[in-house]
């Protein structure tokens, strides 16, 4: 019988520990959905600042995205996604209790699947269900080299960010369960 609490969790992480998919699960769609509210909140806060307009020409759409406002809400995005998978990292880590950074990593895996099934399901799908293509929206005049490394930078940017977000979350959220685990051991103050 473990008579500290450093003993007592040790003795219920190796029962109880690792990666629970589970908990994971509902920390990703903790995370999905702070992100469609944050979102929701910086578009309209872009909309009430005029940060929006409507674009006559692909050139003028290239101009703004190439400015300040650009790399503002690149920036904002960043920050909009290390909230929404910290969030989603505390949400696994607290219902798994044990494991914390692994649970954060379990919904950075999460999303991960999920977004490649969705690129898999509009490859195979095809062009029928490109809601893009069907919008008729103007190509930006940017070469397809240039194009490609920003996405690909774009890409890194919110991979480590969410993966960040997530294990910092899962770690935050496994800690409330040690500050409970030295309770049951001082004494009580009566």
């Amino acid at each position: 019988m473990p008579t500290t609490a450093k003993e007592m969790a040790a003795a219920q992480r190796a029962r109880y520990g690792g990666l629970h998919m589970g908990s994971a699960f509902f920390g990703w769609m903790s995370a999905v959905g702070i992100a469609v509210i944050l979102l929701a909140v910086l578009s309209a806060a872009g909309l009430a600042f005029g940060l929006y307009s409507t674009l006559g020409t692909a050139q003028d759409a290239a101009d703004q995205a190439g400015s300040g406002i650009g790399l503002g809400a690149a920036i904002a995005l960043l920050v909009v996604l290390f909230i929404a998978y910290l969030a989603g990292g505390y949400v696994a880590g607290r219902m798994a209790r044990f494991n914390g950074t692994k649970q954060g990593l379990g919904v950075w895996i999460w999303g991960v699947i999920v977004t490649v099934l969705a690129a898999l399901a509009g490859l195979v799908l095809g062009s029928q269900y490109n809601v893009f293509d069907q919008l008729n929206l103007p190509a930006l005049p940017v070469e397809s080299g240039t194009a490609t490394t920003a996405g690909l930078i774009a890409l890194g940017a919110v991979l480590l960010v969410t993966l960040l977000g997530a294990m910092l979350g899962g770690k935050l959220g496994s800690r409330y369960h040690r500050r409970v685990d030295r309770a049951a051991f001082e004494p009580a103050d009566v």
